[in-house]
């Protein structure tokens, strides 16, 4: 509990959470105090509210252009809407206006669409406001100006404190990579319970990809801006690492159906392989909280006991089966020994790393670091491409402007104290998608009632003013510190927030409570129905595109595998990139599937047969993965010709699935003949081996390096080609269906 506490005040969210306090405190305090008025301490706050969206981890240089669109947008928004407030004619045309073509601005991409929040907020609140004491155009300028007191807090810390955004962002990715890891570990055993623990993996893969991105941003931008220092370098090098290590997770893939027949008499050798990878998993997270300074650096750890036990079991099955009946079972086992102690020489260097950074001065760069960086894409020519029902960003903007011109009449045709509740509450409740929106409006409605009854409370405990400004200020850290990792919490707590900051200002509290949560509900119920019914975007109709793109990116991924079978020697900057566009573009599918299977079951159509093509595509990732980690980390012979030939076959089948997704009529056609002989060959190939093998146990030679070489090569080759092949035949049956 301690141990929770004291991580969460030293983590990013809450960080940034005191920085919009303080920057929010300070103007209003130095307001009432010097100039005696709360209306101008009040205008810079806002400024800081409207910043704070763009506010989100990523390099110092994004960071600042998205704050300041954020600030020079707000300043515009509550200038023309509080010059044109007054006339009801004006303002409904300038509301449809303003919200379709600011929400729209989300076509640019994600920090795009937080400067888009922070406008529709601004545009939202400058309708709220109603001061006699200054001037519109006053009220704009404080803003404007609270806005870049706010970017200058964030720049100053961030330069003053680099470490804090970084340190964060490796413990919740290191942590996210152990989950993965140990779900892994429970896949080779809980055998009824493999479908909950893929689907787990998928959601996490998603996650892990984002920080992949983030952290490439951040690590890779800070070394083309400023030069490879030695921190840098260090952040560079175990970044690197934890990436080899998620990329060898995911690599260990496995026939589940072909390792529970091998093992299913021999379920204590598979036990002993995941205590190792849970001690791997376990090793991991002591990892991150050594980056925190929760503990200190230990070398201790029980590999070697493990590794010796596995041994130990792969000899005992070896023997108790027997040769050549045990051959296959046995290469299996010792390539994914061989894989686990990767991991392990990982490991190792991480914690060398961490130990003493400062002696490693012969890291290299990554080469050509700049194409690893995903460009922020902000052709205008975009604007144009999405302005169509095609695009789920018109169709998002379409629906949140007729929503809201819907809370806008109700608001002021129905007497309210504060109706621009309503409109907020849409705003921050409406996304482009229809599970999201549902699962925001769940909690947004179960916060905001939990703060209610909390604020209830305390007003029937105290009606002392002071005490009702600290739990204002108190609750809008702790809020607005939960709203990302807990939107229900962080409801509840900035609820409490809004209702003690007005009754600073108005007496009759309960009132304020009354219509904060009449107006909540009224809002969330119109956000809700707008995402149902206004122009909805269900992923069922949409994820054909995610498939396409997947494939896209494994035609190209398996031609620079195959390529550097060929050439050996350094990988190529081609390859890195084949293997990072893998990476998200399946990232990005499942993330799609985890929209899909929120939203209403009448609209989830071919349920059963996406998921089985997301688990192809998952497993057809890790096949590609351990596949190229295999060729790249081992020492491997001439390429046979029945390689060349899967290769053909398999590229095929893809092509083939892609013309079928887009509806397209595919002229690729193969005879099987070809294939039927390179898989013979395969086979003869593996079979002279082991009966050359088999004479020289006979005569008691023990196994030469070249022979272990051949025989796991031929082995793990020629599976993970004869399985993408299958994998590919089950993929171009199953997009037929949907």
């Amino acid at each position: 509990m301690i141990k929770n506490l004291i991580r969460y005040f030293k983590s990013i969210d809450f960080f940034k959470a005191f920085l919009v306090a303080i920057s929010m405190v300070i103007p209003v305090l130095v307001s009432i105090y010097f100039f005696d008025s709360f209306t101008i301490g009040f205008s810079f706050a806002l400024g800081t509210i409207f910043s704070a969206p763009s506010d989100v981890s990523g390099s110092l240089k994004h960071k600042f252009y998205g704050i300041l669109a954020s600030i020079i947008l707000s300043f515009l928004i509550t200038l023309l809407i509080g010059t044109f407030s007054g006339s009801l004619f004006v303002s409904v045309p300038l509301l449809i206006i303003l919200t379709f073509s600011i929400s729209y601005i989300s076509v640019f991409g994600f920090r795009a669409s937080l400067v888009s929040l922070s406008g529709l907020i601004a545009l939202v609140l400058a309708f709220a406001n109603q001061s006699a004491e200054i001037s519109v155009f006053e009220h704009s300028l404080y803003i404007l100006l609270g806005g870049f007191w706010y970017l200058f807090l964030t720049v100053i810390t961030q330069l003053s404190l680099p470490s804090v955004q970084v340190d964060n962002l490796f413990v919740n990715l290191i942590e996210k990579t152990s989950e993965f890891i140990k779900i892994r570990g429970k896949l080779l055993v809980e055998v009824e319970n493999r479908t909950t623990l893929l689907e787990q993996n998928f959601k996490l893969q998603v996650e892990i990809n984002e920080l992949h991105e983030t952290i490439r941003e951040v690590i890779l931008d800070k070394r083309l801006s400023s030069g490879f220092s030695n921190r840098t370098r260090r952040q560079q090098l175990i970044f690197s690492k934890i990436i080899e290590i998620y990329e060898l997770a995911i690599s260990n893939t496995i026939d589940y159906e072909k390792f529970d027949t091998f093992f299913k008499e021999h379920q204590e050798k598979i036990d002993e392989f995941k205590l190792l990878i849970f001690e791997i998993s376990n090793r991991l997270n002591h990892i991150s909280k050594v980056i925190l300074n929760e503990e200190k650096l230990s070398f201790k750890n029980n590999f070697k006991v493990l590794i010796k036990k596995i041994e130990n079991h792969i000899e005992i099955y070896k023997v108790s089966v027997g040769m050549p009946t045990s051959r296959e079972g046995t290469i299996f086992l010792l390539n994914y020994k061989e894989y686990q102690e990767k991991q392990i020489s990982n490991l190792i260097d991480i914690v060398r790393i961490l130990d003493s950074y400062s002696k490693n001065d012969k890291i290299r760069a990554i080469k050509d670091v700049e194409q690893f960086l995903t460009p922020q894409d902000y052709d205008l020519r975009k604007l144009k491409a999405n302005f169509s029902f095609k695009s789920p960003i018109f169709r998002h903007s379409l629906r949140l402007t007729l929503t809201m011109l819907i809370g806008f009449i109700i608001g002021n045709f129905i007497e309210m104290q504060q109706s621009y509740w309503i409109l907020l509450t849409v705003v921050v409740i409406m996304r482009p998608s229809y599970g999201l929106t549902k699962e925001r409006t769940k909690n947004r409605v179960v916060g905001t009632l939990i703060g209610a009854a909390i604020a209830v409370a305390i007003v029937f405990l105290t009606q002392n003013t002071v005490i009702y400004a600290l739990i204002a200020a108190l609750s809008l850290i702790i809020g607005f510190s939960l709203v990302k990792q807990n939107y229900r919490n962080g409801a509840a707590f900035i609820t409490v927030y809004v209702i003690f900051m007005y009754a600073l200002i108005h007496p009759n509290i309960l009132t304020v409570i009354e219509f904060r949560v009449f107006d909540t509900l009224i809002g969330s119920v119109l956000a809700y129905l707008g995402n149902y019914f206004f122009w909805p975007v269900w992923e069922s109709k949409n994820i054909k595109e995610f498939f396409s793109n997947s494939i896209d990116s494994f035609v190209e991924f398996l031609k620079e595998i195959d390529a550097f079978y060929h050439k050996k020697g350094e990988v190529s900057t081609a390859y890195g990139l084949a293997r990072k566009e893998a990476f998200l573009q399946v990232g990005n599918l499942n993330s799609a599937y985890q929209r899909l299977i929120q939203e209403p079951k009448s609209k989830q159509q071919n349920l059963a047969t996406i998921y089985e093509l997301m688990t192809i595509f998952n497993t057809y990732l890790s096949s590609l993965t351990s596949l190229g980690v295999y060729i790249r980390t081992n020492e491997t012979g001439k390429v046979p010709q029945q390689f060349e030939v899967y290769i053909k076959y398999i590229l095929a089948n893809l092509e083939k699935a892609k013309d079928i997704l887009n509806n397209s009529e595919t002229k690729i056609s193969l005879e099987n003949k070809e294939l039927d002989v390179a898989t013979k060959n395969y086979e003869d190939y593996f079979k002279n081996l082991a009966l050359k093998r088999d004479k020289e146990i006979e005569e008691g030679l023990p196994i030469t390096k070249e022979m272990r070489m051949k025989l796991h090569e031929i082995q793990l080759v020629s599976e993970q080609v004869r399985w993408m092949f299958n994998l590919s035949e089950n993929l171009v049956k199953k997009v037929k269906l949907i």
